[in-house]
């Protein structure tokens, strides 16, 4: 079967950067088909360290286009989702054998000024022998820095951007695997094959996002030759219950020259990562490996009083970041920036996506659209920047106001779950509650306030298939369900799909 009509763009990759480009060009008028072989944010953007930051490592390695870039996008980024994405302060603490603390200072000034910040309060000082950040670390750390930058819930980000997209007019398939591509003289002739049916659409521009797998794409999949490099290295973390009471997150230095976070994480845990290690093997396979589920215990326990152990991870996770490769010697030091190749001497335009951090996604997706304006002359205004993504449409510092409006108008919930609702769906929170006035008008319980009517919405409206795509991407109430939980939510999901095949 074949689509009739060419569509504008054809996106390969259901990760931030494909849904960026794809939410980008629907809005500017273009008509867009995005494939994901998977669920959306299924590999690595639903495995990342789930920060909007500048990178302030990377002031080490002189990339100041990429740091400035990010630091500009956090307040912007901000203003467009303050129901999944807050500011959280860092705390770095001094360590006699580290970075001097005047390089640091120096560091922090840089980090401060570069990227225009207004939402945001700047580096301060602790006294960490008088501050409460000061308890859960060992006596001899003293003073420590204190910075600004933010959290963000990385795949409901993505899935939030598909969403959007459709709703202006994109066509986003899912579990769709591209199994080739060939040009047919100005268009690109892309076979789909979902669920067993194969598909071919035609498309004026091909954009292959396909991240860890974007050379794969290159060579197998469009039989292409290609003289740029993709770096796959692997980021792995692990969550532990909560190691401290509040509510900022620590930044520590290791001997190696590494650095990790220990953020607070899901309201109980702690989050621990990253790790930097290049990666052999399908993307798909990777995990955080007993060896380096030890590294990140070690490296938090030079820091933490109580040491961290492996008996204290109630979770792992590792993604595959597709870095250009730039010939850098370690892991660490390769280039975090993007690269945007196009190709456009044979005819139909291909844009290939390399690297990106997930704080600049909506700036590569912009910039993604200045290469192709070229071809669609109509669609050159740039238009993301502060238009609110579904559920964001509240100012920064509204987030109590809705919580409070929910229990007020729903006194059923307990602050922990209507907190949780406006974190995940913002103003659409309500749209999910609908009418209801008790728990059980909400449908079937599935545990850790999981209810059929929200999984109801997230496969309406969010691409859920799945009960891992509902409980470790759109939520992550995997953490907090049973395995026979969660086994009875995807049986019962498995008999909806059905049922609604059916009535289709």
């Amino acid at each position: 079967m074949g689509s009739r009509t060419p569509v504008d763009l054809f996106v390969i990759g259901g990760g931030i950067n494909g849904c960026g480009i794809a939410r980008d060009a629907a809005g500017r008028g273009l008509s867009v088909c995005l494939a994901e072989m998977g669920d959306l944010a299924q590999a690595t953007s639903s495995k990342s360290t789930k920060l909007f930051h500048g990178g302030l490592r990377y002031l080490e390695y002189y990339e100041f286009r990429l740091v400035r870039e990010a630091l500009k996008e956090r307040e912007t980024l901000l203003r467009a989702m303050p129901h999944i994405s807050w500011p959280m302060r860092f705390v770095l603490p001094l360590h006699k054998d580290m970075r001097p603390g005047w390089l640091i200072r120096l560091g922090l000034f840089l980090y401060d000024h570069l990227g225009g910040r207004k939402i945001l309060p700047g580096t301060s000082t602790l006294d960490l022998t008088r501050a409460p950040e000061g308890r859960p670390l060992k006596p001899f750390l003293r003073k420590a820095f204190e910075y600004s930058d933010c959290w963000v819930q990385d795949s409901r980000l993505v899935a939030l951007n598909a969403r959007d997209a459709a709703e202006r007019g994109a066509r986003i398939l899912t579990r769709a695997r591209v199994t080739g591509a060939r040009r047919e003289g100005k268009l690109w002739h892309v076979s789909v094959d979902h669920g067993g049916r194969v598909e071919e659409v035609a498309a004026r521009v091909l954009v292959n996002a396909g991240g860890p797998w974007v050379g794969d794409l290159i060579t197998d999949t469009l039989h292409l030759p290609s003289t740029e490099g993709v770096r796959l290295v692997r980021g792995s973390h692990i969550v532990t219950r909560r190691l401290f009471d509040h509510d900022k997150c620590y930044f520590f230095q290791g001997g190696d020259g590494r650095i990790i976070f220990a953020i607070p994480y899901e309201e109980d845990f702690t989050l621990i990562g990253t790790t930097d290690a290049d990666h052999k093997g399908p993307p798909s396979e990777a995990v955080c490996t007993p060896e380096e589920q030890q590294y990140l215990c070690d490296f938090a326990s030079q820091y933490f009083e109580t040491p961290v152990t492996r008996d204290d991870i109630v979770w792992t996770y590792s993604g595959v970041r597709p870095l250009y490769d730039d010939g850098a010697k370690s892991a660490t030091a390769a280039t975090r920036d993007y690269v945007l190749s196009l190709h456009d001497h044979d005819g139909a335009p291909l844009l290939n996506v390399f690297g990106g951090k997930i704080t600049t996604y909506r700036r590569l997706a912009e910039h993604a659209m200045e290469k192709l304006g070229p071809f669609f002359p109509r669609g050159r205004v740039p238009w993301t920047a502060g238009v609110a993504l579904p559920g964001g449409d509240f100012p920064v510092d509204g987030v109590a106001a809705l919580i409070d409006g929910l229990l007020r108008d729903y006194p059923f919930l307990t602050p922990a779950w209507a907190k949780r609702l406006v974190r995940h769906y913002g103003t659409e929170a309500r749209e999910i509650l609908g009418r209801a006035q008790t728990a059980a008008a909400l449908g079937h319980d599935f545990g850790a306030t999981l209810t059929e009517a929200e999984v109801r919405w997230l496969v309406a409206h969010e691409f859920a298939m799945t009960a891992e795509d509902v409980v470790w991407r759109r939520t992550k109430l995997g953490l907090r369900m049973a395995p026979e939980e969660i086994a009875a939510l995807d049986a019962w999901m498995q008999r909806q799909g059905d049922m609604w095949q059916e009535e289709d």
